[in-house]
């Protein structure tokens, strides 16, 4: 069979690294193959976490393979909102060209802005009930700038309850990019999607899902914070 990810046909590599090309596939097999996720979620996973380390062709190749295999553009299009909230402007924007090659133009849509107003005490008992207490830097926006701890609550809500996704999808989605990018609250999210019912394998390919994008740095990262979640 002819290889088609561009790591495994590299000759350079063939040559050279034959069993850094050997593991690799395997990781490849991982996340191409259904397991305790489906092929469809992790190679949308993979998309997702693509953007935010700027490699706009990668997405576009895991996005089209998602979809090839079933990933509606509903679906899809949640990576725009998680990824606003978690990583920013950039990467979301990214992903939203991505996501309009794939899917054409059903993915460009026009609506109007929506005001919405935040209750007092409204972020505070967000907070408290996801976290169980308040973590100090969102207690410091609080105090220092309320109308940002608003902001913060609006775009957490959208990114977490307001798509297309499962709760534990978007859940494993933030848990793939933030173990791209070794980010320690990765944790955070694995007890989200322990408690919207993810297993531990299905956090485990997640966090493999990141692997392609972040190299073996991301599963170690991804591990440690696996652990510390379910110690906290």
């Amino acid at each position: 069979m002819t290889d088609t990810n561009p790591l495994l046909a590299n000759g350079r590599l063939r040559q050279n690294a034959p069993k850094t090309v050997a593991g690799y596939r395997l990781f490849r097999t991982v996340i191409e193959q259904d397991g305790a996720l489906p092929s469809a979620i992790k190679r949308f996973f993979l998309a997702a976490a693509a953007c935010t380390k700027g490699y706009p062709e990668m997405a576009e190749r895991e996005l089209a393979a998602a979809a090839a295999a079933g990933l509606d553009l509903e679906h899809a299009a949640s990576a725009m909102t998680i990824l606003a909230s978690s990583r920013g402007e950039g990467a979301a924007m990214r992903f939203g060209a991505v996501l309009a090659r794939c899917y054409g133009s059903a993915a460009l849509v026009d609506a109007d802005t929506v005001p919405i107003e935040v209750a007092k005490g409204e972020a505070t008992a967000n907070f408290l009930t996801y976290f169980g207490q308040m973590p100090p830097s969102l207690g410091k926006l609080m105090e220092l700038v309320p109308t940002g701890a608003d902001a913060y609550y609006l775009m957490r809500e959208g990114t977490l309850s307001g798509t297309a996704l499962p709760p534990a999808h978007a859940e494993l989605l933030l848990v793939t990019v933030l173990a791209a990018d070794y980010s320690e609250w990765a944790a955070v999210h694995m007890d989200g999607a322990r408690r919207a019912g993810a297993s531990e394998a299905e956090i485990a390919e997640a966090v493999l899902c990141a692997v392609p994008v972040a190299g073996l740095s991301a599963w170690v990262v991804g591990a440690t914070a696996m652990d510390a979640g379910k110690a906290g």
